[in-house]
C-alpha cells in the first residue's frame, strides 16, 4: 500500500522511517519532506499551511492512507476535508484538534470533565489581564491560546512582566502574529512528563512516556523552544501511573469529546507536571510530539501501521502496543540563534549513515541542493539512539553528534540530566 505523510520535520522523518519497516507498505510519499526524508520517500514540495494544495496532492496521489504530522493542517481541518472526499486519514478532526489549537478550549474542557489542571483565567484584553492577575501568585504563567510552535508559553516572575508579555502576545510582537485570547495560569512545580495515548473515538490506550527538554540552554535555562532533546524509558511511567493517566485523563478526554459530539481519533499527547498535589495536565497536543516521537518510535516494536488502522477503525482496545525495553534518547542539533533569528542554507558535514543500527539521525530542518545537505530550519537534526539504559543511549547519541558539524551549530549537552542525577 502507498502511504502519504504530511509534514517535513524530525517527527515526519521518524514516521516515514517507521512506515518503511512495515511489510504492508510498498511506497511512502512525503509532502513536503526534507533532505533526510528524501532518502526514504518520494517528496512533493508544498506549503503545509496551504490546505487546498495538500488536498490536491492527496487527490492526485490517491494514497491508501494519509498521515498528518504537524498541528497546523489539523487545525485547518484537513482530516474533515479528506474524509469527506472518501480518503482514509489518520488524525483528529478540526473540532477535536481544538484541544491543541485553543488552550482556552482545552482549559475549559478540562474543567467541564474534571481533569486535573492548574488554576487559570481566560483573558481577551489587557484590561482583563490586569483584573485577573491579582488572583495569581508569582511566578505566573502567560500562554497564547492559539498555536505557537512551542514558544507561546512564558513564565513571568512579576505581574508587571506578565502584563508586558500579554501585551506582546495581543500585539503579535512576541510570536509574529497576534492572538486574541490569553491564558493566565498558576505556576506548577515538579517533574514534567509527556505521555502518548492512541485514541479511536471510544477507547484510549497507552503507547509510551517521554520527557522533553524545552529550554534552549543547559540546566533548563533560556527561552522555550520546540524541544532540544528527549528520552523515553519504561521507568518514566510505572504501570500504576500509566493506568492513572489513562483512567483520569486520556479516557476522560475521549469520553468527553464523544459526549460533546466531536469524537477524538488519533494521538493524544498529554503534557503533565508531577506536582506534590499529584499529576496535573499542562497541555494537550493532538498529534505526535517533536522530538519525543523520535525517541519513542525508535523503541516501538509494534507495526506503526497497526496503530493507524486501529485508530481509524475503532479497534484500539484490541491492540497490544509493544515497546523495546531499555531507553532511547535524542539530542537536537540546532542553528545558532534558535529559537530567535538564525541563518539557513549552511552546509552540513559528517552525516554518514551510523554503523550502529540502534543509532538513527532524523532530519528536522534540512534541504538538498546540488547533492549537498544544507540547514533549513531552527532545529536541524535529531540524533537518536537506543540502548539498555539511559546513560548508554545518551552516550551513543552524543558520540554520533560529535561526527556532525555545521557553522554555529548548537545543542544541549545535558539531555536526561535530571534522570541521571536521580
Amino acid at each position: 500500500m502507498k502511504v502519504l505523510v504530511i509534514g517535513g520535520g524530525g517527527r515526519e522523518h521518524a514516521l516515514v522511517w517507521s512506515l518503511r519497516k512495515s511489510p504492508a507498505v510498498t511506497e511512502v510519499i512525503a509532502a513536503p519532506g526534507n533532505g533526510g526524508i528524501a532518502q526514504l520517500a518520494r517528496c512533493i514540495p508544498v506549503d503545509v499551511n496551504n490546505l487546498h494544495a495538500l488536498i490536491d496532492i492527496v487527490a492526485v496521489e490517491n494514497p491508501a492512507l494519509t498521515v498528518i504530522g504537524p498541528e497546523v493542517p489539523l487545525a485547518l481541518g484537513i482530516v474533515d476535508e479528506l474524509a469527506a472526499r472518501g480518503h482514509r486519514v489518520f488524525g483528529p478532526t478540526q473540532a477535536a484538534a481544538r484541544l491543541e489549537s485553543s488552550k482556552a478550549f482545552a482549559k475549559d474542557f478540562m474543567r467541564r470533565h474534571d481533569i486535573p489542571t492548574a488554576a487559570y483565567a481566560l483573558c481577551t484584553s489587557l484590561d482583563e489581564v490586569r483584573e485577573q492577575l491579582p488572583r495569581f501568585a508569582t511566578p505566573v504563567v502567560v500562554k497564547a491560546s492559539g498555536l505557537a510552535a512551542g514558544k507561546g508559553v512564558v513564565i513571568c516572575d512579576t505581574h508587571a512582566e506578565a502584563l508586558s508579555i500579554a501585551a506582546e502576545i495581543f500585539s503579535g510582537a512576541l510570536l509574529g502574529t497576534a492572538d486574541t485570547e490569553i491564558v493566565l495560569e498558576e505556576f506548577l512545580t515538579g517533574e514534567e512528563l509527556s505521555f502518548f495515548a492512541l485514541c479511536d473515538g471510544t477507547h484510549a490506550i497507552p503507547i509510551a512516556a517521554a520527557q522533553d527538554h524545552k529550554r534552549v540552554g543547559e540546566g533548563d535555562t533560556g527561552p522555550n523552544t520546540g524541544g532540544m532533546g528527549a528520552y523515553s524509558t519504561d521507568s518514566l511511567a510505572s504501570p500504576e501511573l500509566t493506568r492513572w493517566i489513562i483512567d483520569n485523563v486520556a479516557q476522560k478526554v475521549v469520553d468527553g469529546m464523544a459526549q460533546e459530539g466531536t469524537p477524538f481519533r488519533g494521538i493524544l499527547f498529554i503534557g503533565l507536571m508531577m506536582t506534590p498535589r499529584g499529576p496535573m495536565v499542562l497541555e494537550f497536543n493532538t498529534r505526535f510530539g517533536d522530538p519525543e516521537t523520535q525517541a519513542i518510535l525508535l523503541r516501538l516494536e509494534t507495526d506503526i501501521l497497526d496503530l493507524f488502522n486501529a485508530s481509524i477503525d475503532g479497534t484500539a482496545d484490541r491492540l497490544n502496543i509493544k515497546m523495546l525495553p531499555g531507553a532511547s534518547a535524542c539530542v537536537i542539533a540546532a542553528s545558532g540563534g534558535y529559537p530567535g533569528k538564525y541563518t539557513s542554507g549552511i552546509p552540513i558535514e559528517g552525516l554518514a549513515t551510523p554503523t550502529d543500527p540502534s543509532v538513527v539521525v532524523f532530519h528536522s530542518g534540512t534541504s538538498l541542493k546540488d547533492g549537498r545537505l544544507l540547514t533549513a530550519g531552527g532545529r536541524v537534526l535529531t540524533i537518536t539512539a537506543h540502548a539498555d539504559n539511559l546513560r548508554n543511549s545518551l552516550e551513543k547519541a552524543y558520540n554520533q553528534l560529535q561526527k556532525i558539524s555545521f557553522e554555529n551549530m548548537q545543542y544541549r549537552r545535558d539531555i536526561g540530566h535530571r534522570a541521571l542525577r536521580n
